[in-house]
């Protein structure tokens, strides 16, 4: 008697793994996809990643950052053989579903997540406006409190207006290096 519910339809599918395991777990799972001739029902593994930027050591960096760690998404017809290839890779504890029967990913939900890896570039998401007052949190001026003068969104820069030795001074920082009180 099979375990799972037999669908001829494909769909994106959940798996969980250990955090830390999900490109392992991508990789193990591809080869033994070709290994086992699966390629007819098991099409697609994903470790969905988007691009983010971060500030090290004064620099801006682009980096990619896992979505979703410790899950990895597969695209694949359900039938115990599928089933069993996936749920027997190294390092998945399972799939999402209730009991022993993965629950399909919602196409609407298929649709927003690729057009969220799908982003060539970070875009800067600039939480500040002119008149706020901001605590600047990295660079030489670490700790000073200052006023939002200009946001240039375009670029992730704000101009802060510093009080120092009695008078304004205008400072340019990027947007990550200061943070609204």
């Amino acid at each position: 008697m099979p375990k799972q519910i037999s669908t001829t339809d494909k769909a994106w599918y959940v798996l969980h793994t250990y955090s830390g395991y999900e490109d392992n777990v991508a990789r193990n799972l591809r080869q033994r996809i070709e290994s086992m001739g699966m390629e007819d029902k098991i099409f697609q593994v994903l470790v969905p990643r988007e691009k983010k930027i971060k500030i090290k050591d004064g620099k801006r960096r682009v980096v990619e950052e896992r979505l979703f760690p410790g899950y990895v998404l597969v695209e694949m017809i359900v039938t115990d053989d599928s089933w069993y290839v996936v749920r027997n890779t190294p390092n998945v504890t399972g799939f999402i579903g209730s009991g022993t029967i993965p629950t399909p990913v919602s196409e609407d939900e298929v649709k927003r997540l690729f057009e969220r890896i799908g982003e060539e570039e970070p875009t800067y998401k600039i939480d500040m406006k002119a008149g706020d007052t901001v605590k600047i949190t990295d660079g030489p001026f670490k700790d000073f409190d200052g006023r939002v003068a200009e946001v240039n969104e375009a670029k992730g820069k704000v101009k802060v207006l510093v009080n120092m030795f009695g008078r304004e001074t205008p400072i340019e920082l990027d947007s990550l290096q200061a943070k609204k009180v």
